[in-house]
């Protein structure tokens, strides 16, 4: 099979793009209004971009409450989301009044932040409080805006779980990430493997 994307004619059911670009690690974002109003929700274009210093990036379709809350307060939180909170970072994805509290739709409880005012999930086993430090919408190849929205932001403090460290590392398999497939799937990581580089 062989498509161009701006023909689209690939000539499936839907389209394939999300699954072959698989598994994506889920942001789950929490923010804080300038008026106070807690939000939070999940990304699958969520990924580390560096780490030294440590920063982060996600991208949102559309100019949504998240990314707005970050361009007007300068702040907000990664949270995990493992297995064991699944149901409540899919609750989280509703679309839903921006004066609407994601955390209290979802039963979630929320912790302060200590470098950000942005609360975290108390019950996620990590959490990344960031500082915004930019945030560009994407042009085509034809210069012409698009309505993806990518957020840069520089991890200032990590919270972790105690009971997920083995050994002096962070052991994945107790956390067990979710990972944003393509259509409606997801996986989980329940093993790992280890390979070490090549000598050189």
């Amino acid at each position: 099979m062989y498509y161009e994307t701006d023909k689209n004619d690939h000539g499936l059911p839907f389209n394939p793009f999300k699954a072959i670009v698989s598994p994506r690690p889920i942001g789950w974002i929490s923010t804080l209004s300038k008026d106070g109003i807690a939000n939070l929700a999940p990304y699958s274009f969520f990924n580390a971009v560096g780490d030294t210093p440590p920063m982060v990036m996600f991208s949102s379709t559309g100019y949504k409450d998240s990314v707005a809350n970050i361009d007007e307060t300068g702040e907000f939180v990664c949270n995990m989301a493992g297995w064991d909170l699944k149901d409540q970072m899919n609750t989280s994805s509703a679309s839903v009044p921006r004066d609407t509290s994601e955390f209290e739709l979802a039963g979630l409880t929320m912790a302060p932040g200590r470098l950000v005012k942005a609360p975290r999930v108390a019950h996620a086993l990590t959490a990344l409080e960031c500082k915004h430090l930019n945030t560009v919408r994407m042009t085509s190849l034809e210069g012409e805006e698009t309505e993806s929205y990518v957020v840069f932001g520089q991890v200032v403090a990590v919270h972790i779980d105690d009971n997920i460290v083995s050994n002096g590392r962070v052991d994945v398999t107790k956390i067990k990430p979710l990972a944003r497939l393509g259509y409606k799937d997801y996986a989980v990581i329940e093993s790992v493997f280890e390979m070490g580089r090549p000598a050189t």
